[in-house]
């Protein structure tokens, strides 16, 4: 995307605090590999849990001294906005649970920032490969295609510009990372990190690789070309799939 930038003098200061914000949802056995890669003297963490999890999430949140929050209402879109209204830093973050983030995360988002760019993700590889056409998956997130976007990259984004995006759209209960990129589109600079982060399979392992690849296909297309409300396009994702 070649979008027009806006000057910000955030990453030549060398204490500017980067919000990370996860979503999570009865994640608490499966997330400690996804919070042991978050570190950092300019680190802010804060999982924001749905109020429909029914697991000890926020005793795992405590022993690694990040920050829990319940928000009030379910799904990623509410539970990540919340998160950022707690955010002290300058720089947010959006990070899956299931994801495992890049080690330069850090000195990659800092410098990206000071290339001007306003928003961004990385590429991404799977933890396993269960179909050997996964592997076409990963190659294209590199490519700055809409339908080459997705939330297992990550999203980085200026607190500023969030905040003027209006954060996401509280009417997506799915595709909110793709609504905020359209919605960025032509008004802020968007970049690609030339590095990748790890998501999970396990899509793929309790689905088959096509049976993934068709339920994101029918999705997208209805969204593209807004053919079904929200309700509908989620409805259609949790029959298509077994999450």
């Amino acid at each position: 995307m070649n979008l027009k930038s806006k000057p910000d003098n955030l990453a030549s200061n060398p204490t500017v605090l980067i919000s990370i914000i996860i979503p999570t949802y009865n994640e608490a056995a499966t997330i400690r590999p996804c919070l042991e890669k978050l570190s950092g003297a300019n680190i802010e963490v804060i999982l924001s849990d749905s109020p429909h999890s029914t697991d000890n999430l926020q005793s795992v949140v405590e022993e690694f001294g990040f920050t829990y929050n319940q928000s009030d209402k379910a799904g990623r879109n509410h539970q990540m906005n919340a998160g950022a209204k707690l955010a002290k830093g300058s720089i947010l973050y959006f990070v899956h649970a299931d994801t495992l983030i890049h080690e330069d995360f850090e000195q990659d988002i800092l410098q990206e920032i000071s290339k001007g760019t306003d928003l961004g993700c990385y590429r991404y590889k799977f933890d396993k490969y269960h179909h050997p056409l996964m592997h076409i998956n990963s190659f294209f997130t590199r490519f700055p295609m809409i339908w080459c976007r997705g939330g297992d990259q990550t999203l980085f984004i200026k607190k500023r510009v969030f905040e003027e995006l209006g954060g996401f759209c509280a009417e997506h209960l799915i595709m909110e990372d793709y609504d905020i990129l359209i919605r960025s589109k032509g008004k802020y600079t968007f970049s690609i990190v030339p590095k990748n982060v790890i998501v999970s399979s396990r899509k793929y392992e309790k689905n088959s690789y096509w049976g993934v690849l068709r339920a994101n296909y029918i999705v997208m297309n209805k969204w593209l070309k807004k053919k079904a409300s929200p309700e509908e396009l989620q409805n259609t994702y949790k029959e298509l799939l077994n999450n």
